[in-house]
C-alpha cells in the first residue's frame, strides 16, 4: 500500500493514471496528452508499474500501458476503512468533535472572570464491587493512576493523601507520550477536604494554566452507597474561581470525567471477576 501511495503522490503520475483509466495507451501518446517529454513519461510509467498500478506489453514497435484496477480498489477500500474508523459512532473521532464544539461554545461564554462559577456536573455509576474496593480505587494513588484520566491520556505524576488537608497533585500527558518528550497536557493541585471511610470523599482541585495560574477551582464530592455486593457512586463536581482562560478546561469536564468513571467501572468489574475466579479455583483445589 505504501508503494501505491508513493507512486500516486506525484501529480504527473496521477495524470497518467487518469489517462490510462480511459483506455490503454502507448508511451508516445501518453507523453503528448500529458504535455510532457517522453523520457520523463517513461520513467513515471515505470514507477507506476513497479508499484503494480499499471502493466505494459510490447505491441509491434510500441509499448502499450494499461491500468490495473485491483490495486486502486484495494487502496480505495483501505481509505474507506480509515474514514469509517474516524467517524465510527461512539469512537474517538466523535468524542473529539463533541469536545471541539463544546470548546467553541465555552470560549464564547467566557467573557469575564467568574463566568462559570456555580456550574455543576453530576455523575452516577453503579459499580459491580463492594464499597471497600471502590474506596481503595478512589483513595490509593496506585489504583487511581489506572483510571483517573480520559481515554487518550496517562498519569505522569500523582499524589493523593486521603485525609482531610492531604495534598493532591494530578499531572497527565498524552497516552502515547511514554518518554515525556511532549508537553504536559495538564496539571492540577489541591487538597482533600473530607474523608469518611467507605462513605464520602471530597476534595478541592485547581487545574493550572500553562503560565502557572489557576484555571478554575473544582469542588468534587464522591458519595458511596452499598447495594448488596455492588456500590452506587454519586459524584458532584462544582466549578468556582473560573478565569476567562478556563474555557478549554471546563469544556472537557463532562466527557473527560465521564470517560474516567467508565474506566473505573471496568477496573472494578475486572477486579471482582478475577476475585471470583480465584475463589472458585481455590475451592476446586480443596
Amino acid at each position: 500500500m505504501d508503494a501505491i501511495l508513493a507512486a500516486l503522490a506525484d501529480p504527473a503520475r496521477w495524470r497518467l493514471v487518469r489517462l490510462l483509466a480511459e483506455r490503454p495507451r502507448p508511451v508516445g501518446v501518453l507523453a503528448r496528452l500529458a504535455e510532457a517529454r517522453q523520457p520523463q513519461t517513461t520513467k513515471h510509467l515505470q514507477a507506476l508499474e513497479r508499484a503494480g498500478v499499471v502493466a505494459s506489453e510490447r505491441s509491434g514497435q510500441r509499448r502499450i500501458y494499461t491500468l490495473r484496477p485491483g490495486p486502486l480498489r484495494d487502496l480505495a477500500a483501505a481509505l474507506t476503512g480509515l474514514a469509517d474508523d474516524a467517524e465510527a459512532v461512539g469512537g474517538a473521532g466523535e468524542a473529539f468533535d463533541r469536545r471541539r464544539l463544546s470548546v467553541q461554545a465555552e470560549r464564547l461564554a467566557a467573557d469575564a472572570p467568574g463566568w462559570a462559577d456555580g456550574r455543576e456536573f453530576g455523575f452516577t455509576r453503579s459499580l459491580p464491587g463492594p464499597v471497600e474496593l471502590v474506596w481503595r480505587h478512589l483513595t490509593e494513588a496506585e489504583l487511581l493512576a489506572r483510571w483517573w484520566t480520559p481515554d487518550d491520556l496517562r498519569i505522569s505524576e500523582l499524589v493523593f493523601e486521603a485525609r482531610p488537608g492531604g495534598r493532591i497533585v494530578h499531572e497527565y500527558r498524552d497516552a502515547e507520550d511514554l518518554d515525556g518528550s511532549d508537553a504536559v497536557v495538564g496539571r492540577a493541585e489541591g487538597a482533600v477536604t473530607r474523608a469518611v471511610l467507605h462513605e464520602l470523599l471530597s476534595y478541592r482541585l485547581s487545574p493550572l494554566l500553562p503560565g502557572g495560574g489557576t484555571a478554575f477551582t473544582a469542588d468534587v464530592e464522591y458519595g458511596l452507597r452499598p447495594l448488596g455486593g455492588a456500590t452506587e457512586l454519586d459524584v458532584r463536581y462544582r466549578v468556582g474561581d473560573s478565569s476567562v482562560e478556563s474555557a478549554d478546561f471546563i469544556a472537557g469536564i463532562e466527557t473527560g470525567f465521564g470517560q474516567s468513571l467508565e474506566k473505573l467501572a471496568a477496573l472494578i468489574a475486572s477486579h471482582t471477576s478475577n476475585a471470583v475466579d480465584d475463589g472458585a479455583e481455590h475451592r476446586n483445589q480443596e
